[in-house]
């Protein structure tokens, strides 16, 4: 293998450890839990691996169509449902979710995230110790996960129907509960549409002061040609309240500068092989190092958070505990239940700089949350991911790979010094990001901005990797056709064809 092919093996490790990626259940005396799935496997959804290398131009084609086809099934409405006016108890989930209300993807990716996190936080704690190198144990691991989702995807569907999300169970009638519940685990961007909606709705909404277009920059131009006043227009334009502005439009372009900026920060260590002399290799330690974990949990905390809230204080309102968890008034433009009181609304980002300005303490305490969450998420998670230094050094160790000038003893000691650095110092950079593009407004929220831009920056990665793979395959495939050319001009340079000539 060569040092390039190595390199690239190894930039993959920070984001794919191999300890995250096994399980079983040990329960002594042989018997493991993960054997219960053994029945179920012939059942579960599979897609066979490709026999093929399938070129990167197709994956590029077929990862559209999945796009495409999410997008299509988040715009198609649920049948059989009565309505779904009122307060979302789940609004501010749905950008982490990828979901939207009353249509198949109502359960977005929660099933699949959640029993994808479920299983790597029980492989990361050692609860399920298996061993990787076991093709066994790898597809038990798989199937487990998948029959979680399904099981989550059935319990959310039925949990969504009976709390009367969509009309009472005697309205509906038992049938349409039923079709409900089977469209809502079938259905097994919502930022990007967001974002492009915002932009450019030509949906227009009575604000007060008549009616305006949504959209930003059609808000922009529709008012620069209507108004006699430019410079009022422009000021409109640019920051007026309750609807999407320019500003909040460019801040969001920022956001996404800034982090994709950030991405490249990193500390690359030196690693060889032990065994393969003059195998030489690679190891980033990215600032990021967690990726968009830490914000992911973070969200997923104060997104429950308000759930619960919510609950409580419809129930209880003069209830003076649930009162300090959170008071909930209904927006009068969105119509969607929003804190204005208690720790809900504490930790909730300010709506505009004109809040922060009127509740300095409000955004001193969202700031100091957002960061501390971040860091403990982030040094949290990388412990029970299987990505921290004393596991990334057992993954090298058992490679046979070594730090240059370090001794074996010492790998763990020197991975010590960048690791948890890397998490605490990203997860709040990661959270500081949020605060900024939440404070400037930014479209999607800033926790919205940050999943897009990793996300987009992840498949950024893997394209640049495709495409180096395929030109050193094609530099490959040249050489040896060149050398294989020249074989033969050499052989017909010095064994004539030709019976005569042969024998002259």
């Amino acid at each position: 293998m060569s040092g390039n092919n190595s390199k690239f093996l190894w930039e993959q490790a920070p984001h794919y450890p191999n300890s995250a990626l096994s399980s079983g259940f040990d329960m002594g005396g042989g018997f493991r839990v993960l054997h219960l799935v053994r029945p179920f496997l012939s059942f579960l959804p599979e897609v066979q691996s490709a026999d093929r290398k399938i070129p990167f131009r197709e994956k590029v084609i077929y990862t559209v169509i999945s796009l495409f086809i999410f997008l299509v099934c988040s715009q198609l409405p649920l049948y059989g449902i009565h309505s779904t006016t009122g307060a979302d108890p789940f609004y501010w989930m749905r950008v982490i979710l990828a979901s939207n209300r009353g249509t198949v993807m109502e359960l977005g990716i929660t099933p699949i995230v959640t029993s994808g996190l479920v299983m790597q936080l029980l492989a990361g704690s050692k609860i399920i110790e298996v061993d990787n190198s076991v093709r066994e144990d790898r597809a038990l691991l798989n199937g487990a996960q998948k029959l979680l989702g399904i099981l989550i995807a059935v319990g959310e569907a039925v949990a969504y129907v009976l709390s009367g999300m969509y009309g009472s169970v005697s309205q509906l009638g038992v049938g349409n509960a039923i079709l409900i519940i089977v469209q809502l685990c079938f259905a097994l961007l919502a930022l990007f549409e967001n974002i492009i909606w915002k932009a450019f709705s030509p949906t227009t909404i009575n604000s007060g002061r008549g009616a305006e277009f949504e959209g930003a920059v059609i808000a922009l131009f529709h008012l620069l040609i209507t108004r006699t006043d430019k410079v009022r227009a422009l000021r409109e334009a640019f920051y007026r309240q309750n609807l999407p502005n320019v500003t909040n439009l460019l801040a969001t372009v920022l956001i996404f500068l800034i982090v994709i900026y950030f991405q490249g920060f990193r500390v690359v260590l030196p690693v060889r092989s032990k065994n393969a002399r003059g195998q030489q290799g690679s190891y980033p330690i990215k600032l990021f190092y967690t990726s968009n974990m830490p914000i992911i949990l973070q969200s997923a905390l104060v997104s429950n958070l308000y759930f619960i809230s919510q609950l409580l204080y419809r129930r209880y309102s003069g209830n003076f505990f649930v009162n300090l968890l959170g008071k909930w008034k209904e927006s009068e433009y969105s119509g969607q239940s929003i804190p204005v009181g208690g720790l809900a609304y504490y930790v909730t980002a300010p709506s505009s700089l004109a809040d922060m300005a009127a509740n300095p303490f409000h955004a001193l305490f969202y700031l100091v949350f957002m960061l501390s969450a971040c860091a403990l998420f982030s040094k949290t998670w990388i412990e029970v991911s299987g990505s921290s230094a004393r596991d990334v050094a057992k993954q090298l160790k058992e490679q046979q790979m070594v730090m240059p000038g370090h001794r074996d003893s010492n790998l763990q000691k020197e991975l010590n010094r960048y690791i948890p650095t890397a998490a605490a110092f990203g997860g709040m950079c990661i959270g500081a990001l949020t605060v900024l593009a939440d404070f400037m407004g930014a479209i999607g929220s800033g926790t919205g901005i940050l999943l897009a831009v990793t996300i987009i920056y992840q498949y950024f990665e893997t394209f640049e990797k495709e495409r180096a793979s395929e030109l050193e395959t094609l530099r490959t495939e040249l050489e040896t056709n060149r050398l294989s050319y020249g074989r033969k001009e050499y052989i017909l340079g010095h064994y004539p064809t030709h019976a005569s000539s042969f024998w002259e």
